[in-house]
């Protein structure tokens, strides 16, 4: 086997020298030794041939019930085309290979390598691998969607993985299990931020510094930014260990991307749409996603054997219109609700744009599974809150929690005591706490939320974004319950505990959940995953933790699970 040399594509290995990717490595090169030779038909290796290894690992997505995309990256120096050659097989050892094929990549591809296996039976594991000039890839497993007449679905949920925030434990945690049909990301898979930036204090001492160091603006830092979360040994454990079906949200492009712009795109780093092609164009190298002639369309659906639909959906890109603030809106008496009410209720306002939406109805009537799942970025629950009380927590003036809990005590035990500015606070509006998400969209989600139930539609929406988990019963305008969103915390990035240090994540999840009606449970303080599972007869969520991003040694819990059962008359959440 060839030994790299000191100095390769300047992409090729963003990610500091870790312990635990040692381990992986050397794990991976004693697992390709046992295969019983290093050398593939057609494949071999020669004095002539380029220096290649795969330090990326590999990776699948995307599957159907009779194929699904492989993916890996070759790192390499040379200059030119670089063959490989891919199998896919029954088993682990190779003895049984059903599919195979040569496929060629380049520099003007990142040397990243998508090939779409095709030929596969539903419902069932494969394992794969690729070589390039003698040497093997990691083997990776990856499994087909069910047959018609599944009897379950396990589905585990991510989203918002910090690279330099801290490990990721989630992954890690996640690649252990033998019972997943798949993954699903929704987004935030890598961020934008320089180094130093957003959620950074510890990552010097974890070995977790952004590469580059500057902001991911043109195409060559976006490939790098992904080559260094690529690196990460449990990134790549649990890319190896199941399929992923993955959309983008902003910080794959840009903080609080919306249709023209992004919040974090300031007029010195170029053109918005320069940008934004340069991050689609490494996503669709770096994702094991199967990628259309218009790479900036990514919704897409997937049948799991009848019983359950996922839309995938992207409310980033195509056709948000711009978030609005509360800021022009604030004044020397207060909110100015009646201005804010009627620009966030424009009935023209977008989030996924009128052709997403058509064909998001069009899917869903032609769908006959028990559950249509929403995958997609920002919460569609009503997360309204009293004014004061949110401008408070944003540090726009307002009450703290402490203050406002003593305010409704005191209207409930002596009523007669509360003085007119304390009336005032108790009797100001609910307003969105975030305006990023649907609830600066409420036209948007009103259509969305028709189209279940004029078809009579099981809907369980996936959420992401917040860095906090979340579970709502998702209602129309007039009250009516149209079905539930269950919400994943994220893997690294920090939520409530960072933002509101001194509030107790206890006291507050409590109190969100007192005042927010539809909200019926929340974790404001920790990292994790989530687990669907559904059945003829529910649709379940389970959320796991980690105890620290800090360590790579943590401990894992899952105490949390909450469910939806099918029809009219039980689209709400229940206790297990």
């Amino acid at each position: 086997m060839k030994k790299l040399p000191a100095m390769v594509h300047p992409l090729a290995e963003a990610a500091p020298t870790q312990p635990g990717r040692r381990r992986f490595v050397r794990q991976v090169a004693l697992g390709a030794a046992a295969l019983g030779g290093l050398a593939l038909a057609g494949c071999g290796g020669s004095d002539d041939d380029p220096e290649v290894a795969f330090a990326h690992g590999v990776a699948s997505g995307d599957p159907l019930a009779d194929r699904v995309i492989l993916w890996t990256r070759v790192s390499t120096a040379a200059t030119g085309d670089i063959v490989l050659r891919w199998e896919v097989a029954t088993d682990s050892a190779f003895a049984n290979i059903v599919a195979s094929g040569e496929t060629r990549t380049a520099a003007a591809r990142d040397h990243t390598v998508k090939v779409d296996a095709t030929g596969l039976s539903a419902g069932r594991s494969y394992w794969y691998r690729f070589n390039a000039y003698g040497q093997l890839s990691p083997v990776g497993r990856t499994r087909t969607l069910p047959a018609a007449g599944a009897a379950q679905v396990r589905l585990a949920v991510f989203s918002c993985a910090n690279y330099p925030a801290g490990y990721f434990n989630v992954y890690a945690e996640a690649a252990k299990r033998n019972d997943l049909d798949a993954t699903v990301h929704l987004g935030d898979y890598i961020y934008e931020y320089a180094r130093g930036g957003y959620a950074s204090a510890d990552a010097a001492a974890l070995g977790r510094l952004s590469e580059p160091a500057t902001e991911t603006v043109q195409l060559a830092d976006y490939r790098r930014r992904y080559a260094q979360y690529r690196g990460d040994a449990d990134l790549q454990a649990l890319h190896a260990a199941v399929p992923m079906i993955a959309v983008w949200d902003d910080h794959e492009i840009s903080n609080d991307t919306w249709r023209n712009g992004a919040e974090n795109h300031q007029p010195d780093e170029g053109d918005f749409g320069a940008r934004k092609a340069a991050a689609v164009q490494a996503y669709h190298e770096w994702m094991p996603i199967r990628s259309g002639t218009d790479t900036g369309l990514i919704y897409r659906s997937f049948d799991f054997g009848g019983l359950l639909a996922l839309h995938m959906l992207d409310t980033r890109t195509i056709g948000r219109d711009e978030q609005l603030s509360y800021t022009p809106y604030i004044t020397q008496t207060g909110l100015d609700a009646a201005g804010f009410s009627a620009a966030v209720g424009d009935p023209a306002r977008q989030l996924l744009g009128s052709t997403q939406a058509a064909w998001l109805g069009q899917q869903m009537a032609a769908s006959t599974a028990t559950w249509q799942v929403l995958g997609q970025q920002v919460l569609m629950g009503r997360m309204q809150v009293p004014a004061p009380l949110l401008f408070g927590l944003l540090g726009l003036g307002g009450v703290s929690l402490v203050e406002y809990s003593a305010l409704a005590t005191k209207a409930a035990t002596a009523p007669q005591t509360l003085t007119p500015q304390e009336l005032a606070v108790l009797q100001a509006p609910a307003i969105p706490y975030n305006l990023d998400a649907w609830d600066g969209y409420p036209a948007a989600r009103e259509a969305v939320l028709e189209m279940a139930r004029s078809r009579d539609k099981n809907l369980v929406v996936l959420a992401g974004d917040t860095h906090n988990a979340w579970a709502s019963d998702l209602l129309d305008a007039q009250g009516g319950r149209i079905g539930v969103e269950f919400a994943t915390s994220s893997v690294t990035s920090p939520g409530f505990e960072d933002y509101l240090p001194g509030e107790n994540p206890a006291v507050l999840a409590g109190a969100l959940t007192q005042l927010v009606g539809p909200l019926q449970y929340c974790d404001t303080a920790r990292r994790g995953y989530m687990v669907l599972t559904a059945t003829a007869t529910e649709c379940r969520a389970d959320w796991t933790y980690v105890d620290t991003i800090a360590s790579r040694s943590y401990q894992a819990v899952t105490d949390k699970a909450l469910r939806v059962l099918p029809g009219a008359a039980n689209r709400r959440i229940v206790a297990v």
